[in-house]
C-alpha cells in the first residue's frame, strides 16, 4: 500500500531554548526531588530527629545527596519534608517546584503512595499509569520504594508516603498535562533521576560533536537513541558496536542525521518508542515538545495498512497518546505488523533527509526498552 509522504520539516528551537549562551549543567527531575524528600521524611519519622540533608540512589548506581529545604515532624506520628528542585539549564516549568513528601505509619507492611495537592490525576488511558491514580511515573516509584526501604524493612512495617506539590496545579498550565488526560497537577517523572537539557542549543550541539567524535575513531555506522532506556534496548540490538557508536539524541534526530552524512557515515540506525517514532514518520525531523505533537491521524492510517480493523482505526485515531496507540495494537494482537509499518515509515522519512546516502534501520522498543517489538525489516520482533 502507498502512502503520501509527509513533508520534511525541523522546526527552529523554541526562543527560551536558544538564549542561554552557557555550557550545559544538568540537573534533578521531579522524582529524584520526590525521592529525596520521601526518604528524608521517613527518616525523621524513625529516628526523630529532623534531617537537614539526605542521600538517595539513583537508577544507574549513584548516590547523590540533597538539601533539604524544611522536614517538619509529629514525634512517632507523621513527617513531612521538601526538596526544592534544581532543573540545571533545561527551561522547565517545574524548577524550583517544592517537592513535598509526608509520611505517616499504616498497619499493613509495605509502601502505600499515593499523590497530594499539585500532583495530577491520571484520567485517560495511554500513559501506562492506572486511571484514576497519581500521575508518578514507574521509575520514580521504585526509586522511592527503594528510598523508603533503606530506611524501614517494608515486609514487617507500613509506611504511607504522600507526595504533593505546592502551586503544581498553576505550573502544569504550562504543560501538556491536561491534553494527555492529567488534572490538577504536574507528573512526577524521570528515568535515570537526572535531568538533561535535551531542549537546549547546547544540547543540540552536544549530540553533533558526539557524531563527530565516533566518525573521528573510524566508525561508520551510528546508532540514534531517543534517551537511557532506548539505549540499553539498542546496546542488546547491536552489541557488535562500541559505545561510542551509540548517540542520545533527545529532540534532535535531524541534526544527528546531517552530521552523520556530513563525516561520511555508511549506517544510521535509529532506535525509538511509539511517540518519537510517530513525530518521526509524520516528517518532523525536531521533535520537541513544543514545536511538534503526535499525529493520531497517521497512527490511525498505520493502523489500517497493517490491517487492523475499522473499529480498531477509530480508535487509534481518536486515542490519545503514541502510547495510547501502542496499547491499543497490542491488545488486539498488531502490535508487530502496525510497529513495522511505522517503521518502515520512520525509515524513508530519515533516507529522504539523508539523500539516501547512507542506509537506515528503524526499530521499535516497548516502554521498558527491554525488547524490540516492531522493526524496519532487518530484526525480527
Amino acid at each position: 500500500m502507498t502512502y503520501a509522504e509527509p513533508p520534511l520539516r525541523e522546526p527552529d528551537l523554541p526562543r527560551t531554548a536558544k538564549v542561554r549562551p552557557t555550557a550545559l549543567r544538568t540537573g534533578w527531575t521531579t522524582g529524584a526531588c520526590a525521592t529525596a524528600a520521601a526518604k528524608a521524611a521517613v527518616t525523621a519519622l524513625v529516628t526523630g530527629v529532623p534531617q537537614r540533608e539526605v542521600e538517595i540512589g539513583l537508577p544507574a548506581g549513584r548516590r547523590v545527596t540533597f538539601a533539604v529545604a524544611r522536614c517538619d515532624l509529629e514525634p512517632a506520628r507523621r513527617a513531612e519534608a521538601v526538596v526544592v528542585k534544581d532543573a540545571g539549564d533545561d527551561p522547565d516549568v517545574t524548577h524550583g517546584a517544592e517537592l513535598t513528601a509526608t509520611v505517616d505509619w499504616r498497619d499493613q507492611p509495605g509502601l502505600r503512595l499515593d499523590g497530594g495537592p499539585g500532583v495530577g490525576t491520571v484520567t485517560r488511558p495511554g500513559l501506562g499509569l492506572p486511571v484514576g491514580g497519581p500521575a508518578i511515573n514507574e521509575t520514580p516509584r521504585r526509586m522511592i520504594g527503594q528510598a523508603v526501604a533503606e530506611v524501614v524493612d517494608l515486609t514487617e512495617v507500613g509506611v504511607r508516603v504522600v507526595i504533593s506539590v505546592p502551586r503544581g496545579e498553576i505550573m502544569a498550565r504550562k504543560t501538556t498535562n491536561r491534553r494527555l488526560g492529567i488534572l490538577g497537577g504536574i507528573s512526577i517523572l524521570g528515568t535515570t533521576g537526572i535531568v538533561r537539557p535535551f531542549s537546549t542549543a547546547s544540547w543540540r550541539a552536544s549530540v553533533v560533536q558526539a557524531v563527530h567524535v565516533m566518525a573521528a575513531q573510524g566508525e561508520r555506522t551510528v546508532v540514534l537513541c531517543t534517551g537511557g532506556r532506548t539505549e540499553r534496548a539498542a546496546r542488546a540490538l547491536r552489541p557488535d558496536l562500541p559505545e561510542v557508536c551509540f548517540v542520545e539524541v533527545g529532540d534532535f534526530t535531524g541534526a544527528a542525521v546531517t552530521a552523520a552524512v556530513g563525516d561520511g557515515m555508511t549506517g544510521v540506525v535509529f532506535v525509538g518508542m511509539a511517540g518519537k517514532l510517530a513525530k518521526l514518520a509524520a516528517g518532523i525531523l525536531m521533535t520537541h515538545y513544543t514545536r511538534s505533537k503526535v499525529d493520531l491521524s497517521l497512527l490511525g492510517a498505520v493502523t489500517a495498512e497493517a490491517g487492523g480493523a475499522p473499529d480498531l482505526v477509530a480508535a487509534v485515531a481518536a486515542g490519545n497518546t503514541g502510547r495510547h496507540a501502542y496499547e491499543l495494537w497490542e491488545a488486539a494482537g498488531l502490535l508487530g505488523p502496525a510497529g513495522d509499518v511505522l517503521c518502515r515509515r520512520v525509515r524513508q522519512v530519515l533516507r529522504r533527509f539523508a539523500g539516501h546516502a547512507v542506509t537506515v534501520d528503524v526499530a521499535m522498543v516497548d516502554f521498558a526498552g527491554s525488547r524490540v517489538v516492531a522493526s524496519s525489516g532487518r530484526w525480527a520482533a
